[in-house]
């Protein structure tokens, strides 16, 4: 019995990597679809949501069936619970990718970044991609430095949204107002979904200490 509960948990951690696996992946079509004017690829970025949507459904009525049947404590009730948050916040992910796609797909045949900020946006998009992988193996191999160097690379990408409004609040600014919004969006969409995966990293580290990343952080020698 304990056997085919503790098969239930790995499976529950299981589909956290499948669905981070998926957002990554998602990201960064989206973000070849945004810079490339892809349209094919969008739709493709778009329909895929579903399957995120499913394995977050999938996962949560397993959780369900675990708190029912097995009425964890300690340590495993805190697996479960804290795998739920995760799934959220993958499936917003998920979320999040689609809207770039969205953009996309909605600015087709043209290009929604202009080629001043085509750099930037580009480098947002590789960054959120790499930041998901590294939550994917967090959750994979709970290791605690891994997870707190996702926060400490996430530093990067609030720099470059910062740039972002930098360069739409410059003078020379020459694309409208309809750019101007688009490119507001995407530049949050990018940022929240950095947020996200830190939030992924950092919810694993209190699965494994109990303990919060900030909590952890103020209990280190200055």
């Amino acid at each position: 019995m304990r056997k085919v509960y503790h098969e239930e948990l790995a499976s529950i951690s299981d589909r956290l990597v499948e669905m981070a696996n998926l957002v990554g992946s998602a990201i960064g079509r989206a973000t070849t679809a945004l810079m490339d004017a892809d349209l094919d690829l969008a739709e493709r970025v778009i329909a895929a949501d579903e399957k995120v949507d499913d394995l977050q459904r999938d996962l949560e009525n397993q959780a369900i069936a675990v708190l029912a049947r097995q009425q964890p404590v300690a340590t495993d009730l805190r697996i479960v619970v804290t795998s739920l948050r995760m799934s959220a916040d993958l499936e917003r992910c998920g979320d999040l990718a689609q809207h770039v796609a969205k953009l996309a797909r909605m600015r087709y045949p043209e290009q929604a970044i202009p080629r001043d900020l085509r750099r930037t946006i580009l480098e947002m998009g590789q960054l959120a991609q790499r930041l998901m992988a590294q939550a994917a193996e967090v959750v994979l191999t709970q290791d605690i430095d891994a997870a707190l160097q996702v926060e400490k690379d996430d530093d990067r990408m609030d720099e470059l949204h910062r740039m972002i409004f930098q360069h739409l609040m410059d003078d020379q600014w020459q694309h409208g107002v309809e750019t101007a919004v688009d490119v507001t969006l995407v530049g949050r969409y990018y940022e929240r979904f950095a947020d996200h995966a830190v939030s992924v990293a950092r919810r694993v580290i209190y699965l494994v200490t109990g303990e919060h990343a900030d909590e952890i952080a103020a209990n280190e020698p200055a």
